[in-house]
């Protein structure tokens, strides 16, 4: 089985050419089997004998997470006998969506991750310790299983959480990677530091990170990245992925971006007004996927917001990569004439150590404007503290957001929620 897949180093052409194949296959097989779509195509008189070129996409509406949560059996191309398991969406943004795999659908989510982990230098061989959940219906989990086991590397699941067993299990099985949420590796450090353990010498080469960005915009290390590497000298590759689009962007080794697979997936990326937008500006990223046989998707617009690069990578791959994400299309905050997304927020938070945690809020004051609050947990009890975190703000930002000192017990409860998949750090209430 080869992990380095051939079309991924032709020539542009060849690859836009391979593409439009697909999607014809892709538009036959939605006339055929799709209730969503074959409505789509009826009302909106669109001939799929007259798409044949990515271009010619532009003819057919968009679909949004609002059509998936609202039609979700509709989506569904197969029977459900044929149903091999069931996974829905983390809900970040609403309802979660109900996906069904087929047998199909599972092989081809392992032949993504084989190609992406493969990107990130993981070979046959190599043990990954997985801190990430396989159950509770997440696609994700199960996908690096999957993947792993089909490129012949040695898995131990260990499960999100608990630094001591993650500790005893890298001391025993010594793993040379990691699967995990990039913050969690703060947890583990700090846990090794108060028990006196040789984490710097253990077996730990990499980390692929998953559900939070370690990337600025020009693929420097942000403030995360950063606090991980200054105490431990570990690789970390970002990636980028969606249950709906079962597909990751995974960076290579020389870390400028996650790497389109175009055999699984076409992309846009479109402004406001649905157009393409021009090389080097950010936009909606909107996928078709490939390949997929229960619920495929037709220029799905993701809600994220993302850059594209184009020039050619030192790799050898000549497909396009995206940049980390810029942030939710939805979660786009208006704040005194100032446009912000969550991620920046973020990102200032982490720059402070005596920070527990924290979550921020926005919601709507009595006059409709966006307000923002910030509640946080900290060892500092001080109001020139308070101070500092908003100076910080006002000088990177420009704007001066609310501030709870709140119990770091009351507040963690709420972050790490044992029913979110992910550290709940942006509650969005208007």
């Amino acid at each position: 089985m080869e992990f380095h897949p051939f079309i991924e180093k032709s020539s542009t052409q060849e690859i836009k050419r391979f593409q439009e194949d697909k999607l014809q296959k892709l538009l036959a097989y939605l006339e055929e089997n799709s209730p969503f779509y074959k409505k789509l195509f009826r009302e909106n008189n669109i001939n799929i004998a007259e798409i044949q070129t990515l271009e010619d996409l532009q003819k057919i509406p968009t679909t949004t997470k609002n059509d998936l949560q609202q039609y979700n059996h509709d989506f569904f191309c197969i029977t459900q006998d044929k149903i091999v398991d069931y996974s829905t969406t983390s809900g970040t943004l609403g309802d979660p969506v109900t996906f069904g795999l087929s047998d199909n659908d599972l092989e081809r989510l392992a032949y993504n991750e084989a190609i992406s982990f493969a990107c990130a230098g993981i070979q046959k061989g190599d043990v990954v310790q997985m801190i990430t959940t396989i159950d509770k219906r997440f696609m994700a989990g199960l996908a690096y299983f999957l993947g792993l086991r089909k490129m012949g590397a040695s898995v131990v699941r260990m499960g999100p959480g608990i630094p001591e067993l993650q500790w005893d299990s890298i001391f025993r099985y010594k793993p040379k990677y990691l699967i995990t949420v990039p913050s969690f590796l703060l947890k583990m450090i700090d846990y090794a530091e108060k028990h006196g353990l040789d984490y710097k010498n253990s077996s730990v080469y990499g980390a692929v990170c998953i559900g939070e960005s370690i990337k600025n915009q020009d693929f420097t290390d942000n403030i995360l990245s950063q606090k991980i590497k200054e105490k431990w000298n570990i690789k970390l590759f970002s990636t980028y992925a969606s249950t709906e689009m079962s597909t990751a962007f995974t960076e290579c080794e020389f870390q400028i971006g996650g790497h389109h697979h175009p055999e699984l997936i076409i992309t846009e990326i479109l402004d406001d007004e649905g157009n393409v937008v021009k090389e080097g500006e950010s936009g909606e990223l909107t996928i078709t996927t490939l390949g997929v046989e229960a619920i495929p998707l037709l220029r799905f617009k993701t809600g994220d917001i993302v850059k594209a690069h184009y020039e050619p990578c030192q790799c050898g791959r000549n497909t396009m990569r995206l940049g980390p994400v810029i942030g939710r299309k939805q979660q786009m905050i208006k704040y005194k004439g100032t446009t912000l997304y969550p991620p920046a927020m973020n990102d200032i938070l982490n720059d402070f150590n005596n920070i527990l945690c924290y979550q921020i809020v926005i919601q709507a004051n009595e006059i409709g404007l966006d307000e923002i609050i910030i509640k946080l947990s900290t060892e500092a009890e001080n109001e020139n503290f308070v101070n500092e975190v908003r100076d910080h703000f006002r000088a990177k930002l420009r704007v001066s957001p609310k501030i709870e000192i709140i119990d770091f017990e009351i507040l963690s409860k709420t972050v790490f929620n044992p029913n979110s998949r992910k550290p709940i750090t942006f509650i969005d209430l208007r």
